[in-house]
């Protein structure tokens, strides 16, 4: 259980709440996007919205990531106003509902998080690291809140154009370092990094990415890894997006024995699982 990562700043102030990531927490995917690859339509109610929360927080989660809009390839495209639009109420529903749970809101816009701001989020979870809203970090500044910081291509358009990279390690930190420094210096102190599994990036780079996992963020920032249903796992094997629980598990446990913090999962009892193998 012992991580060797120990510079890594193992807590989070959300909200005024002190969140203790010695112990790696489950973050639990709900989407309310009627276009989703892996579970689309299925949440997009209130009614089986909390149902869902209420089971993932059941089954180990304790942070519920709520996206109103899809990323995946050829996804619709929604402005920060639809996307307020279709969250509605759901935040601030969750919250009374389940006062526990720790939310984070799944948005490229500024907009939007001023919106969950107010209705009680407390993480931001940015897949465009600030590239699509030039007014996302210093929103994120004045929220306070803790920031989610991803590796992805520089737009919207370009977000799932595959590149090979020379040194996959290398480009990831550079771009780490680069947005790191711009966030501190603008007053976001709570970072945590994520290597973008499933946007741009060549399956070999993935895997070379999971195997060095340890090398990324230089041991400064907590490190989520978002793999659940990922391509890169699946279409190698010829399989679906459904049938990879084992070989993600896998994938999990080799994560976590290098540092990683926050597992983003869709199936939390069975990420619940390789958690409680890896605190053994």
């Amino acid at each position: 259980m012992q991580n060797h990562l120990s510079s890594i700043n193992h807590s989070l102030n959300c909200n005024g709440r002190l969140v203790d990531l010695t112990i790696p927490k489950i973050m639990g995917i709900l989407n309310l996007t009627p276009d989703s690859f892996s579970d689309g339509g299925k949440f997009n109610n209130e009614r089986s919205a909390l149902e869902q929360t209420e089971k993932m927080l059941k089954d180990g989660a304790e942070i519920i990531d709520i996206g109103p809009q899809s990323t995946r390839p050829n996804a619709e495209f929604l402005s920060a106003k639809e996307e307020i639009d279709r969250i509605g109420n759901m935040i601030s529903l969750i919250k009374k509902e389940f006062p526990e749970a720790l939310i984070s809101l799944d948005t490229f816009y500024s907009e939007t998080v001023k919106f969950g701001f107010n209705e009680g989020i407390d993480i931001i979870n940015d897949i465009s690291g600030g590239h699509y809203d030039d007014k996302m970090f210093d929103t994120a500044a004045e929220t306070k809140l803790p920031y989610i910081l991803m590796h992805v291509n520089p737009s919207y358009e370009t977000m799932h154009d595959k590149i090979k990279f020379e040194d996959i390690i290398l480009s990831v930190n550079q771009y780490f370092s680069e947005k790191t420094t711009e966030l501190l210096e603008k007053g976001v102190n709570d970072i945590i990094i994520d290597p973008g599994f499933g946007f741009g990036k060549m399956v070999e780079d993935q895997m070379k990415m999971i195997d060095e996992v340890k090398y990324l963020g230089f041991g400064k920032f907590p490190l989520l890894i978002g793999i659940s249903r990922k391509s890169f796992i699946y279409k190698p094997l010829g399989k679906s997006p459904l049938d990879i629980n084992e070989e993600t598990q896998k994938l999990h446990l080799k994560v976590l024995q290098q540092g990683a913090r926050i597992l983003r999962v869709h199936d939390v009892a069975e990420a619940k699982k390789t958690v409680d193998e890896f605190l053994k």
